[in-house]
């Protein structure tokens, strides 16, 4: 199996709630990515591309696992930070 998401990662929780809310009130996902993550990812909107299982750490991949195509996460814990991720694809 294959997945496709983007993800905003922040180092506090606090930001990433923030950033969350913002997400769900209908701001652009891309644009907050561009503007607060701190992975390069954010140059391309926080798009990661396509992984396959293993690729990532366990509490990101294991959440992009249950979600469904289009939708977006709480904030994720991993030892990189938060993570909001958005599942873009799945194959």
């Amino acid at each position: 199996m294959e997945f496709r998401a983007s993800h905003i990662l922040v180092k506090d929780k606090s930001t990433a709630d923030m950033l969350y809310e913002r997400v769900k009130k209908g701001e652009s996902f891309s644009s907050l990515a561009s503007q607060y993550s701190q992975c390069p990812s954010k140059s391309k909107g926080g798009d990661l591309g396509w992984f396959k299982e293993g690729q990532m750490v366990k509490s990101f991949e294991d959440a992009v696992r249950r979600m469904s195509i289009g939708s977006v996460s709480r904030p994720v814990h991993s030892q990189f930070g938060y993570h909001i991720i958005k599942k873009t694809g799945a194959r």
